[in-house]
């Protein structure tokens, strides 16, 4: 694959590599401050914040398997008011060179709003991932992401809260992944995830769930595929789109094929979970041998 340049221009900001820790498995920065240089990386999209505190799932909450990890955290946070207050602030601080996004989740429309809103006066934030594959309580349960009008109809909301750039982060599981890109945009996004995990179960030798939720989200090796031709589909449609390649990335070669098929940035989950010093030493392959 040819070099590609490291430093790009996303969302009006400047990246100094591709290279971000995508939400989840970073926490809001401070837990790995210790074991890595976070001012290293292009960016970190930060722990899903939302409205109200969450303890999240019943634990366990964490099963490995030969392919990867089954995660059902439930979306545990301190909520809006002490991340705004404590977390973001820390971090906001901290780092000099690396861009921080702020993943945003709600159970209404109406909450994806509030927490923008809530965070929207703090400088630095370079923009909103928003997080749809949160259930919609007024419908059921039924993800907010499962088809494009509910796509359209939390991103346009959103939009009228902030002059920030929206980064839709969407489900491996829609039954077309360019046209559900197509809807964010249309409706306000600034640029794309993809893919967020698949969902999956795994079962205990006397046949009961590994999770205490029963279900999870795989992620790890297993999802570089998914991830690979999801960023494909969406850049074949949506030449010009921003997207942010999530999946299995777990050494330079993972993320370049990320990039060969059209991301514009490259996030690190499970593998940065695993080894916390990964995205350091995929950052210097990348600087060593191009992008």
């Amino acid at each position: 694959m040819p070099p590609i340049p490291l430093e790009r221009t996303v969302f009006g900001a400047r990246f100094q590599n591709p290279i971000l820790l995508a939400s989840g498995t970073a926490g809001y920065g401070r837990e790995l401050a210790g074991v890595m240089d976070l001012d290293r990386l292009g960016g970190l999209v930060t722990k899903a914040v939302s409205l109200e505190p969450r303890a999240g799932n019943t634990p366990p909450r964490v099963a490995e398997f030969r392919g990867g990890m089954l995660n059902a955290i439930g979306l545990a946070n301190p909520g809006l008011a002490q991340v705004r207050a404590v977390e973001l602030p820390w971090i906001l601080r901290r780092l000099q060179s690396a861009r921080v996004l702020v993943n945003i989740v709600g159970f209404t429309i109406e909450e994806y709003a509030s927490v923008i809103e809530g965070l929207d006066d703090l400088d630095g934030i370079t923009a909103y991932e928003l997080n749809l594959s949160c259930p919609n309580t007024s419908a059921g349960g039924l993800e907010f992401g499962a088809d494009a009008a509910s796509i359209t109809a939390i991103v346009s909301r959103c939009r009228r809260v902030t002059k920030r750039p929206l980064v839709a982060k969407l489900s491996p599981v829609l039954p077309d992944m360019a046209a559900a890109a197509l809807a964010a945009r249309d409706a306000g996004a600034d640029g794309v995830s993809v893919v967020n995990t698949l969902p999956g179960m795994a079962l205990n030798p006397g046949g009961t769930p590994r999770l205490g939720n029963g279900n999870g989200g795989v992620s790890g090796p297993a999802l570089l595929p998914a991830g690979v031709l999801a960023v494909r589909r969406v850049r074949e449609r949506l030449p010009d789109l921003p997207i942010i390649g999530l999946g299995g990335v777990r050494s330079a070669e993972d993320a370049r094929q990320h990039l060969a098929v059209g991301a514009t940035l490259v996030g690190i989950g499970t593998g940065g979970l695993a080894d916390p010093r990964l995205p350091g030493r995929i950052i210097r392959e990348l600087e060593r041998h191009g992008g």
